[in-house]
């Protein structure tokens, strides 16, 4: 049963028969069959097809909402047989590139250390590819970075959530009197980016490249919080991820997001990578079950 049920809430929260089978390195059939025979000794249904989607059942959401706290409970009991194993806390090893270490890392580590009291987590950091190396060398339990990994069959991918580029700017700056740009108004606008050769800085670069667009770059930094403090006293604007901005930090910063169309129609999006599950510990792959179920059934809003 519980096997089942993690088979299950996989294909939940993929809302795809295809995207499932990949996640659980099964076929797509083998895994039709698998949740066919499940629904028979259930007696209900719990999927419906909605073009290439799969909705869930009345039926199907209340069995979901008991496979999460199944796996709510065994990820408990793995965790509380760690003590058994060893007089230390138990521990995981999170690979961060310099985007998600700003942006999505602090939200899941308060959300694992209020589920877990006594899991310690440790934290490296590194440019994407770097995070890739240290999943495929086990330096790291798994890696959040602001891409996906689909050119390493040694590593896999899962998309987390989506997320939006937005200009930002100090309410004091006249853009901010347009309700709303263009990616053309950014010409010789001076702004803060973030530090060359990240993966975050290479993709803005793209985007100034895609639309023939040369800003005023007076300062280059590695840090989002550094660069969000020194908007106003520079006058200047930047390019941030929309999954970094609380509108507490904005008020107290005195900054305004600037609406610009080409840039709503941009998506990027943030996963958790991983090697080979055989390797991993069961506590392990139950974080990443967990990681993805944080993210990945709405609770990040693009």
């Amino acid at each position: 049963m519980l096997d089942d049920m993690r088979v299950f809430a996989t294909v939940v929260e993929h809302s795809s028969l295809n995207r499932a089978a990949e996640r659980l390195n099964v076929t797509q059939p083998a895994l039709s069959r698998r949740i066919a025979r499940l629904e028979r000794e259930l007696g209900v249904d719990l999927f419906r097809r909605v073009g290439k989607r799969l909705e869930l059942t009345p039926a199907g959401q209340f069995t979901y909402d008991f496979a999460l706290e199944l796996r709510r409970f065994h990820g408990d009991y793995l965790q509380r047989l760690n003590a058994f194993k060893t007089a230390e806390a138990p521990v995981a090893t999170i690979g961060a590139s310099l985007t998600t270490l700003q942006t999505t890392l602090p939200e899941l580590i308060t959300a694992m250390t209020e589920k877990h009291p006594n899991l310690e987590i440790k934290a490296v950091t590194g440019k994407t590819h770097e995070i890739a190396t240290f999943v495929k060398e086990r330096k790291v339990d798994f890696g959040l970075v602001a891409s996906s990994v689909e050119d390493d069959p040694s590593i896999t991918s899962t998309p987390l959530f989506d997320d939006t580029v937005v200009l930002v700017l100090p309410r004091s700056h006249f853009i901010v009197e347009r309700t709303q740009l263009s990616m053309s108004d950014l010409n010789g606008l001076p702004m803060i980016l973030f530090a060359p050769g990240t993966w975050y800085r290479n993709l803005t670069d793209e985007l100034f490249r895609q639309y023939g667009v040369k800003p005023d770059v007076r300062m280059e930094i590695d840090s989002f919080e550094a660069i969000v403090r020194l908007l106003g006293a520079s006058r200047a604007g930047t390019m941030l991820p929309k999954s970094y901005l609380r509108p507490q930090m904005l008020s107290d910063n005195d900054l305004y997001v600037v609406r610009i169309r080409e840039l709503e129609e941009f998506k990027r999006t943030t996963s958790l990578i991983y090697g080979d599950l055989a390797w991993l510990a069961p506590s392990t792959r139950y974080l990443i079950e967990e990681t993805i179920a944080l993210f990945g059934r709405g609770n990040r809003q693009s």
